[in-house]
């Protein structure tokens, strides 16, 4: 009988696929990756124009002679890896072991694993596209002349063992960056100060921040920056009457979030549950791949993982629309589909991620999900469907208190409408909690309150002024959630390298963690240092960025990926033959930890 055989990544991924495509079809997985460089040497020829040699990785061998003889028996092959470079380069070496012509129609992809996304791209099958190859080999190749360059280097000059590569050299560099920014930093003091102020006896009182002075309806900030000034002003201040000057009420919409992308995604799930990107991802890939859901067999519950690309369909948009209208109502629903912008960097290629079955929401999966794949299922259901809402709003009231001409200012808000909160929380939102991270505290802006119903004219009785002593603040260390979103501003690295990449700093002990903040070893520190002093582009950001955009022009087939190789290879060589020669060894001391060794108990 005929048969076309499919091959995938993952065995779970086979199981989601084969339930959709029926008898007719033998779904195999690969098992990930079944070609790679070699371990022990190189790999890569530098002389004929950087040609790898790639083996079949060890451990595979069982593999590819149940996959060779599948397609002997079969009609036809399709290569359904991941939409991907990394999935069209697996594609393109299971199309070298299994002799299928790279140019011929055997190449399907989907961004979604539903019965309706498989049966088009069966129907829709393309040729391997080399361009994307060509942009995952030239990644790879270039991680492994810097690896196997640098660590040399360092293992003579700092300790054996070590390691450098491409991108965990930037990140690791960006940490060690903001320790010595707060090792540096010098604290300066501040003051703050409230009044506390009261229509009449009976009401509570309202807090209100000095801000300066106000003349002529123009404001001029006046920070204080000693007791001697907050003496000074207070004393100016003594038998004042506070007036309320100006009272400006507005209302302010709160537009929902896009959609999760693979960096949003692992930012949210640490800032909110305190999961590594590791954790995040094998949760979510679990979703994508498909788990059992009782009478209805292997599922998978949302959309590709990998991506830097905000775009939804036209027909998840829909169906959004429809359940929202039927849940919340109406008024919950915006009048267009909302629009978020992608970075002019996406892979446009790809969608956000979403759910994949607009029937399945968390509380019907609840069960059948281990307590990660849910936690991260329900935040990405509710992070779509909460994008698609219409927006919340707010009666905005900012008043101005003059006592004298030294200005005190209110501000307070009520939310009117919850729109999309009403999925999302009215709590705070990682959005707010990652500003906190990432900012200092703003000191100019007062608290937001519950302000009485105000006029101008209106004379408040002064309950108290009470000033706060306050310190200017280092920039916080980086946690996961605020390396991942520096490094995607920056342009390092991309959104599948993410979380092994910052799992390699600890692998390496190039950082530990105290609580969710990271910090640089010592060791980290050094070999930071030395790839500073002799290879400058190698931890520059610009640089690295520019070598992704190089790597982005070859996906689209505008570079030649030998250029790009050779361009950067020529002057980083020389670099390592000159830092050999010139570099001295570093000594980094033991230090006793004072502790017993749980296996050699000495």
């Amino acid at each position: 009988m005929t048969k076309t055989m499919v091959v995938v990544e993952s065995p779970a991924k086979a199981k989601t696929i084969a339930r959709y495509l029926g008898k007719d079809y033998d779904v195999r997985a690969s098992v990930g990756h079944i070609r790679d460089l070699p371990a022990g040497t190189i790999g890569v020829d530098v002389e004929k124009d950087f040609r790898p040699m790639y083996l079949t990785m060890p451990g595979k061998e069982k593999i590819v002679r149940e996959l060779k003889g599948a397609a002997q028996k079969a009609d036809r092959i399709l290569l359904a890896t991941d939409p991907d470079r990394e999935g069209e380069a697996i594609a393109w070496h299971l199309a070298h072991l299994l002799k299928i012509d790279a140019e011929s129609p055997c190449r399907i992809v989907f961004n979604e694993i539903t019965g309706k996304a498989v049966g088009k791209a069966v129907e829709e099958p393309r040729s391997i596209d080399l361009d994307l190859v060509n942009a995952q080999q030239s990644r790879r190749i270039l991680d492994r002349l810097v690896g196997y360059e640098l660590s040399p280097f360092l293992w003579q000059k700092i300790r054996k063992g070590l390691s450098a590569g491409r991108v965990q050299s930037v990140a690791t560099r960006l940490i060690v960056l903001r320790e010595r920014e707060i090792d540096a930093f010098i604290p300066e003091e501040y003051w703050k100060l409230r009044a506390f102020l009261a229509r009449d006896g009976k009401e509570a009182p309202f807090s209100s921040l000095f801000t300066g002075k106000k003349k002529s309806g123009r404001v001029s900030r006046i920070p204080i920056h000693s007791k001697e000034e907050l003496d000074l002003l207070l004393k100016d201040l003594e038998g004042r009457d506070y007036q309320v000057e100006d009272v400006k009420k507005g209302t302010r919409k709160r537009r929902p979030y896009a959609p999760f992308t693979t960096s949003t995604l692992q930012q949210s799930a640490s800032r909110a549950m305190g999961f590594t990107s590791r954790r995040t991802m094998m949760a979510a890939q679990n979703l994508y791949e498909g788990v059992t859901l009782g009478d209805l067999g292997q599922t998978s519950l949302v959309t590709y993982i990998r991506t830097d690309s905000v775009r939804v369909s036209q027909e998840a948009v829909d169906a959004a629309r429809d359940l929202i209208l039927s849940t919340y109502g109406e008024a919950y629903l915006p009048a267009k589909r909302p629009f978020y912008k992608n970075k002019s960097k996406a892979q446009d290629a790809h969608e956000a991620i979403r759910p994949s079955h607009f029937d399945l929401p968390p509380s019907r999966v609840r069960g059948q999900l281990t307590s990660d794949q849910f936690r991260i299922y329900e935040m990405i259901w509710n992070r779509f469907m909460a994008s698609q809402m219409e927006a919340a709003v707010y009666d905005k009231q900012t008043v101005d208190i003059l006592a004298g001409d030294y200005l005190f200012r209110a501000q307070g808000e009520n939310l009117v409408f919850p729109g999309w909160l009403t999925l999302y929380g009215v709590q705070e939102t990682e959005k707010e909690n990652a500003e906190k991270e990432v900012k200092k505290e703003d000191d100019e802006e007062p608290d937001l309150v519950e302000i009485p119903s105000l006029k101008a004219g209106d004379i408040l009785e002064l309950r108290r002024l009470e000033p706060e002593q306050k310190f200017t603040q280092p920039p916080p260390r980086y946690t996961e959630a605020s390396l991942i979103k520096e490094m995607e501003e920056l342009g390092i690295g991309r959104p599948s390298t993410y979380a092994p990449t910052i799992s390699t700093l600890f692998d390496r002990l190039y950082v530990e963690r105290e609580g969710r903040l990271l910090k640089p070893t010592e060791l980290g520190g050094q070999v930071t240092g030395m790839l500073e002093e002799y290879f400058r582009n190698i931890v520059d950001t610009d640089f690295t960025a520019d070598m992704e955009n190089e790597l982005d022009e070859v996906e689209a087939g505008k570079r030649d990926w030998v250029d790009v190789l050779r361009a950067f290879y020529t002057p980083f060589h020389k670099d390592v033959e000159k830092a050999m020669k010139e570099a001295e060894k570093i000594v980094i001391e033991d230090v006793p930890t004072g502790r017993t060794c749980p296996e050699c108990k000495i």
